[in-house]
This record gives C-alpha cells, sequence and structure tokens, in this order.
C-alpha cells in the first residue's frame, strides 16, 4: 500500500476511536465483474432458458425462510450504464430450480412513484417474495422480458459456509505462519513469510536500524490488509470485534473451519483470536507499554518478501487500545471455562492493567508513523489526536471493569458516560459497542446503563438516516446508508450500519420488534450479497459458492496486478483467495496526482478510470487492482477492519449447529 491510504486511516481512526427499454441479457459490467464464462456457463445451463440478467439484483447466497425477501428492478439513468434501460415486465414469478415449478406470480412494484434514486442513479422496483418459505434452490424470472436473477438459495443455514470463507480469510492474512494443504485451499499454499534474517523475529526499531540491542521477536499477527504492516491500534481492535462477534452470539461458532488449530475442542473463532493476541503480547514492553507498529516489506507470495521489518515505539493510543483488548479477551476467554484458556485469559487480564497503569502515567506519548522521520515505516496514519486518545481510555475502562469488576474503572466510565450515545452511527460503532457492553454488565452503575440504552434506542428512532430511512423506504436497494456514508470503505459502514440496527437484540432493548430489526440489518447483507447497482458479491471469488458475479480482483500484496497465479479469476491460473470483503464504492476515488502532472506516469493512460470516478455514490466501483498511480486501493483493497464488520454481523443470521 501507498501513501494514498493515509485517507484510510484517517477515516479508520474517526470510527475506531469514537471508535423504457428492452430485455437484454445484462449490463455491461465495469472491468467484466461477471463470472468468467468459463464458471458462469456450466451454472447457466442448468438454470433454464431465461438469461441472467444484472437488471434483476438478489442476494445470490440467498435468503432465510423468515425472512423479508425482495428481488430489486433496477432501470439505469445516470452513471456508467445510463445508456442501458429495463422496464419490468407485467409477470414476475418465483421459480423453483429444481422443479421448474412456478412457486409465486405477481408484478414488480415502482419505487417511490418511479423517482430516481440519487444515490444509485436507477429507477427501481420491487419485487416481494416473503411469503415464500420453503427450502430450496430459487430464481426471480421476468416473464415477458424472458430474463431472471441469479439463482440463490432459501435455507435457514444459507451464510454458514459464507462465514466460514469470511472467517478464513484471517487465516490466510497470517503472518510467519505457513498456508499449506490440507488447511490451504488449493492454489493458494505458502510458506511461512517474514521469518527471515531482519525480518519479524528480529525486528529493529526503525529510528535505530543499526542497533542490533533494539531487535525483538515480533513474529505473528495478521497482515493489515492488501499491505503487509501490523498496525497496534487496529489489530487490537481486530481483536476486540472478534471477541464481541463471539460474545453476542457463542453458539454458532464451531470447530471445523478447517485451520491447523480445528478439532481442539475451542471454537475456530477463538483460535484465531488467540493467534491475534500472541502477536499482541510480543508488542507489549516489560513496563506495560505498547509498540505502535511494525513494517513489513512486500512480495507476491508474501514468503517472497525479504527486505527488513521496523517497529515504532510505544505510544499511549497503541497502549490504551491494547489494554482494552487484553481486558475483553481475558474476561471472553475466561467464559469458556477451559483450564488452558484460563491461564491464557489470567496473562491477558495482568497485561490489561499493566498497560493502564503505563498509559495514565504517559498520557500523551505519540508516534506518527510514514511521515517526517518515519517516513517509510508502515503505510496509513495509525495514531489519533487527543479526543481519540479519550475515547480509547474510556473503551479500555469499561472492558478493564468487565475483566477485573474494579470500581475504579467503573469510575472512568461513568464520569465519561455524559451523551455516550446520543449519535448513532457507522462511524462511531465500536465506541457504541463499548458503551452497550457496558450497559449489559450486572455491576454497571444502573442509571448509567439505563440512560446508555435510552439515548441509544431515541437516536436510532430520530434520525433521518437510521429507522425513519426504513420505514419510509427511502433506499430502493435496502441498505439505508446516507450519501455522505460512501466513502473509502463503504462497506464497512454498510456492515456496521447492519450492526447498529442489530444491537436493539443484541443487548436485549425492550419494545423492540425483533423480525423489524433483523430484517433492517439483514439489508446490509444482502447489499454485500449482490443487492446493489453492480450485481456484484463484495466478496472475492466465491464461485464454489454458487454466485453469478463475485469480485474477481482486488487489491492485495499477494493477489497482485499482473500476477500468472493470483492477479484476476478466470485470467491467472488461481485468481484470489475467497472470503475477503473489498472496501466498495467510493465516490472520492480518484487517481494519483502525478497524472495531471507536466510528466505523468505512462501508467495513467489518458483519462481517470470511470468508473469508479465520476459516478452516482453506489456505481463507484470497478472491479481492477493496479497499483500506483491508478491506486486500486481506494476501491478495492481488503482491510482487516471491513471484514471483522461483516463477520460480525454476518455470524448473527447462522444458526446453531
Amino acid at each position: 500500500m501507498k501513501t494514498s491510504k493515509v485517507l484510510l486511516s484517517a477515516l479508520l481512526s474517526l470510527s475506531i476511536t469514537a471508535c423504457g427499454g428492452g430485455g437484454g441479457s445484462s449490463t455491461p459490467k465495469p472491468a467484466s465483474s461477471a463470472a468468467p464464462s468459463s464458471l458462469a456457463a456450466s451454472s447457466a445451463a442448468s438454470l433454464g432458458a431465461a438469461t441472467i440478467s444484472s437488471f434483476i439484483v438478489v442476494d445470490q447466497f440467498g435468503y432465510l425462510p423468515d425472512a423479508k425477501k425482495v428481488a430489486v428492478i433496477r432501470d439505469p439513468q445516470t452513471g456508467y450504464d445510463a445508456t442501458q434501460s429495463f422496464t419490468p415486465g407485467a409477470t414476475y414469478q418465483l421459480i423453483n430450480l429444481d422443479t421448474n415449478a412456478v412457486v409465486l406470480s405477481g408484478s414488480a412494484v415502482s419505487w417511490k412513484s418511479g423517482a430516481t434514486f440519487a444515490a444509485a442513479g436507477d429507477k427501481a422496483w420491487w419485487f416481494d417474495f416473503s411469503n415464500v418459505t420453503t427450502p430450496g434452490r430459487y430464481a426471480v424470472v421476468d416473464v415477458e422480458k424472458n430474463v431472471r436473477s441469479p439463482g440463490f438459495s432459501i435455507a435457514t443455514d444459507v451464510y454458514k459456509p459464507v462465514l466460514k470463507h469470511a472467517m478464513r480469510s484471517f487465516f490466510y492474512q497470517r503472518a510467519g505462519f505457513a498456508k499449506q494443504a490440507p488447511f490451504a485451499e488449493a492454489g493458494w499454499t505458502d510458506s511461512a513469510s517474514h521469518i527471515g534474517a531482519g525480518q519479524d523475529k528480529n525486528a529493529r526499531l526503525f529510528s535505530d536500524k543499526n542497533n542490533t540491542a533494539t531487535e525483538k521477536d515480533l513474529s505473528g499477527g495478521w497482515y493489515d490488509a492488501g499491505d503487509y504492516n501490523k498496525y497496534t491500534n487496529w489489530h487490537a481492535y481486530y481483536l476486540v470485534a472478534l471477541l464481541l462477534a463471539y460474545a453476542e452470539n457463542p453458539t454458532v461458532w464451531t470447530d471445523d473451519y478447517n485451520i491447523p488449530e480445528s478439532g481442539n475442542g475451542i471454537p475456530d473463532i477463538i483460535d484465531e483470536i488467540k493467534w491475534g493476541f500472541d502477536w499482541l503480547k510480543k508488542m507489549q514492553n516489560a513496563d506495560g507499554s505498547v509498540l505502535s507498529i511494525l513494517g513489513l516489506s512486500h512480495a507476491s507470495p508474501p514468503s517472497a518478501a525479504t527486505g527488513p521489518s521496523y517497529y515504532g515505539p510505544a505510544s499511549t493510543s497503541a497502549t490504551l487500545t491494547s489494554a482494552g483488548a487484553f481486558a475483553l479477551g481475558s474476561k471472553i476467554l475466561t467464559s469458556l471455562d477451559n483450564p488452558e484458556l484460563n491461564t491464557y485469559a489470567a496473562d491477558l487480564k495482568t497485561r490489561a492493567e499493566n498497560a493502564w497503569i503505563w498509559a495514565v502515567a504517559n498520557p500523551d506519548v505519540i508516534f506518527r508513523n510514514n511521515e517526517g522521520e518515519s517516513a517509510g515505516l508502515g503505510a496509513g496514519q495509525q495514531e489519533v489526536d487527543d479526543a481519540g486518545r479519550a475515547t480509547k481510555k474510556t473503551i479500555a475502562a469499561i472492558y478493564l471493569f468487565a475483566a477485573t469488576g474494579s470500581a475504579t474503572y467503573r469510575s472512568h466510565v461513568d464520569a465519561n458516560a455524559n451523551n455516550a450515545t446520543s449519535w448513532v452511527s457507522p462511524w462511531n460503532e465500536p465506541e457504541l459497542s463499548a458503551w452497550l457492553y457496558y450497559a449489559s454488565l450486572p455491576d454497571a452503575t444502573t442509571n448509567i446503563a439505563t440512560t446508555i440504552k435510552s439515548q441509544y434506542q431515541s437516536a436510532l428512532n430520530s434520525a433521518n438516516d437510521n429507522w425513519k430511512a426504513v420505514r419510509n423506504g427511502d433506499d430502493p436497494y435496502r441498505v439505508h446508508l446516507s450519501a455522505s456514508e460512501y466513502t473509502w470503505g463503504s462497506n464497512r459502514t454498510v456492515s456496521r450500519k447492519g450492526l447498529t440496527f442489530h444491537h436493539l437484540i443484541d443487548y436485549q432493548f425492550s419494545g423492540v420488534d425483533a423480525a423489524e430489526v433483523r430484517n433492517a440489518a439483514l439489508g446490509s447483507l444482502h447489499y454485500i450479497h449482490g443487492v446493489n447497482p453492480q450485481a456484484m458479491v463484495y466478496l472475492s471469488n466465491m464461485y464454489s459458492l454458487g454466485v453469478h458475479s463475485s469480485v474477481n480482483q482486488f487489491y492485495h500484496s499477494w493477489f497482485s496486478d499482473g500476477s500468472a497465479l493470483w492477479d484476476r479469476v478466470g485470467t491467472s491460473t488461481y485468481g484470489p483467495a475467497p472470503g475477503f470483503l473489498v472496501g466498495g464504492p467510493n465516490p472520492s476515488y480518484n487517481w494519483d496526482g502525478n497524472c495531471t502532472s507536466a510528466s505523468p506516469n505512462p501508467g495513467c493512460g489518458t483519462v481517470a478510470p470511470t468508473p469508479p470516478k465520476g459516478q452516482p455514490a453506489m456505481k463507484a466501483y470497478l472491479d481492477f487492482n493496479t497499483s500506483w498511480p491508478l491506486n486500486s486501493w481506494e476501491v478495492t483493497e481488503n482491510h482487516n477492519d471491513y471484514q471483522v464488520a461483516y463477520i460480525r454481523l454476518l455470524s448473527k443470521f447462522v444458526p446453531k449447529p
């Protein structure tokens, strides 16, 4: 990743710390985002005569039997596909693809009397088949136009294999760990990375590179995103998010995700969390402080990277974020009542308290990587401002109180609870989660806990882009983001939007309609799974699960542009590994400033890629993975922060085994 990741870093810091027409076959996709013909043809032959159309969009994995099920029919008005048009025929049918039986027949209903939805540049119709609950394989068919949606399933466990793929992305992101059969899927094996001389096992301080006395074993952990660096502030938050995913729905997490730890009697999400903690523990100094960052070299595959690894000094923000993660880890791991994990959890609690003590004594130790004298260390900026550190301190106190029961931490929490949840947005979801977690604790101060929940519910009800938007049907794609929320990493925002709704169930709010809440949250998943203007599943290479159009390429140093093995599904031998969530539509995308200079790089071409540039917000996407100067990372890069938000939301709709 290059320095353009700084904008994303700012968004991460903010969120973590505040933590008509004919019936043609399909709209042309940016950079051929539909399934390569060799994959699509085999499925098309078994799905009937009607042609799959990108004008009829559905969740390409499917729907839960008791959920709201609405296909969106779209007619482009503005954007890259505005020259195409589609007006639905008079009759729509739901067809069982196994029997070819017509299960439901009706008509599509116009959204807002034919209005154009500005965020997408589309007119839209809805075909509601919610009353169909029988498990099976289905498609929505426009009888007059002889076109249909991709096939999809209705089943109680329809998202279980999707969750496994999404969670396994962390296995592929492990640094210093061999990805070999039978755990790595064919095509994505690699030996352990960054364990050579001068790399993670004997990393040196960036500001004193020639001093062997600064060497530390900082091996392990996860690559942060498409870049391989490891940022403590973010890494620690990923642990918190995964811990909450487990705590909010512990019975769905099984021990069969085909990682090396599978079958050990511990849910595989906990095993993956433990892998993350093993690295975070190495980043903690004896005095309780925690190092800020470890910068790694890049190559494809990761094991080919030979450059040295350097770390940055400890900082207050990294130490506070780690304190919270250590504390919550101690609390959650203890709940499994496993002797080995109990010992591990006790160590985490000690580390959490030591980190707190250091941070309180050193409240303003700041380290900004990749600028000034630290230029070249990492890519994104992991440091935060004064308000960010204050927020991190309160979050740490919440989780430390949960782990220890100490009144010292509760007093700090209560003193900072004023208007804690009076604003509910995807941007501050990590902070909101911490406050709601505190309110759920039996020893939380009663009036504070009551206020936290009442403010949260009031904020959800009053904001125009929360419940009002859902109940008014303000978004034909039913994801209900405001226009300003489509930014770099919009798919993370989508997932967090779903979480803000589902927290009403997670934290047992009274007087809520559980079905309404679940359907609102499911809107986020359906969008990621194909109910969007691209008619694309925003996860990489999911064709093995039967989808029609999935991410074929994305910015990642392993699955890099031009790689004969991993560049793109259908072009390179394997394409990228499955299950990675990409950043998503980004209307602020632009090519590098070099491209408009007096001496532009030849890689610029003559015009900025359109799309994603110059599009309605939801169409600001292109299936590409080129590096500088076209900077695809602003649109398609994966990021563990996106991944944990999606995993946490998805897990709420997976049944108990």
